[in-house]
């Protein structure tokens, strides 16, 4: 237990640095790489925890996060509560709880900025490369890492897109032509690794992500060199759709395919099919319970229900959700759940946003950072039900807490000095 590491400073700073790289570096190329960061992290809130007057002070938006946590947390809970409870239901929710525990630790001692930074860009470079080796000369038709490949997928391009928000610290902040080129072949192999995964649904919110991205450095970058870099992107992403080993053509293809088969002849039987089938099952299912939603249990009795009634196809038994979040909690929660999805989302956007609009540049690295994590899980969130996987959970809150540490805050002596330069 790191509780003696309270009275030292220093040696605190380099256990949460450490445990800040981990999480990030062996994500998706060790089993449940996330997991061993993260649980440093909430030993280090844990041991916090345990001696009150050495809590850092809580500002109005951390007090906000929390809150959004614990609300998040109890409708989970809740929702587990009203179906068929068994303890195993409630590893997923607990794990928020810890993440929460976490940033009690990380505000009192926030990770050294390069630890962050090089964590990010060695865990993108990493599956980058272990992808393109699956693909490239494993000729395997999608690459996985020890997770579910629609996950690997999206959270390789995670690593990647928070590169970016990597290279701004890099280059507007640290003046480092090292450390820029390190953040830029980081993203352009986290990409890479999604598109090898052949994970569809990410790729839906580049443009958005890029977006937040622009928005942000466009004071700070010569106009000239962000149409550059978005051009460069622009071309590797042609390249690996045009380039047959990679498999990006035939997938986007597949899925174009797959819509119309099943808007013209109702066709549910391939990947995309079965998903909008789902969603359509979904839209039903949320008709029943509005405002609470079914539940897992009543969820399943609808779908059997509505199968042997022809009200929806076969294909809808072979799944236990939705494939997208919001339309899974919407039915299975109800509007209660839905609203508190939205709001995990949508309140540190705005946070995120508006600190991205300040003046000093310090913010902008970690707002972006926030951002994009928020933009990224709306937009898998769209075909995936992303928070149902471990992976999904840990990723989104850890990687929040951690970020959310490392926003400038008045109030609190000392910050600078702990987060290092």
């Amino acid at each position: 237990m790191p509780i003696h590491f309270l009275r030292d400073p220093v040696w605190a700073q380099r256990y949460t640095s450490a445990a800040v790289f981990l999480f990030f570096a062996i994500s998706l190329v060790v089993r449940s790489g996330y997991s061993l960061g993260a649980a440093l992290l909430f030993l280090g809130g844990l041991a916090m925890l345990c001696r009150p007057r050495e809590w850092p002070i809580l500002l109005r938006h951390d007090k906000a996060l929390l809150a959004l946590f614990l609300a998040f947390f109890l409708v989970w809970v809740a929702g587990i509560l009203l179906d068929e409870p068994t303890l195993s239901k409630f590893d997923k929710p607990i794990r928020i709880l810890c993440a929460a525990a976490a940033l009690l630790w990380l505000l009192k001692h926030p990770p050294r900025r390069e630890y962050l930074w090089g964590g990010i860009a060695v865990g993108a470079i990493l599956v980058g490369a272990w992808a393109g080796w699956q693909k490239l000369e494993l000729h395997v038709d999608r690459a996985q890492g020890f997770t579910h490949m629609i996950q690997f997928g999206n959270i390789s391009m995670l690593l990647g897109m928070l590169s970016l928000a990597g290279l701004g610290w890099a280059w507007v902040l640290k003046r480092s032509l090292p450390w820029s080129i390190l953040m830029l072949l980081a993203f352009f192999c986290g990409l890479g690794g999604s598109l090898f995964s052949g994970s569809r649904g990410g790729w839906i919110g580049i443009p958005f992500v890029l977006m937040v991205i622009v928005h942000a450095y466009k004071d700070h970058f010569p106009r000239k060199a962000i149409m550059a870099f978005v051009l460069a992107t622009a071309a590797g992403i042609a390249l690996l759709y045009y380039w047959p080993a990679t498999g990006v053509q035939s997938r986007v293809q597949e899925a174009v395919s797959d819509v119309t088969r099943y808007v013209e002849n109702d066709v549910a039987t391939t990947s995309v099919g079965a998903r909008l089938e789902m969603w359509r099952f979904g839209w039903l299912a949320f008709q029943e319970s509005p405002l609470l939603g079914l539940g897992d249990q009543g969820l399943a009795e609808a779908r059997q229900r509505m199968i042997a009634e022809g009200r929806v196809q076969p294909v809808v038994g072979k799944f236990n959700h939705l494939h997208s979040e919001y339309v899974d909690v919407a039915a299975k929660r109800g509007l209660l759940g839905l609203c508190a999805l939205l709001l995990l989302y949508l309140i540190p956007l705005r946070i995120g946003t508006r600190l991205v609009r300040s003046p000093g540049a310090e913010a902008k690295p970690y707002a972006v950072a926030v951002s994009i994590l928020c933009v990224s899980y709306m937009d898998y969130g769209l075909s995936q039900t992303f928070l149902s996987h471990n992976s999904g959970v840990m990723v989104f809150f850890f990687s929040m807490v951690i970020f959310w540490s490392l926003l400038p805050r008045s109030g609190r002596a000392g910050v600078e000095t702990a987060q290092g330069k």
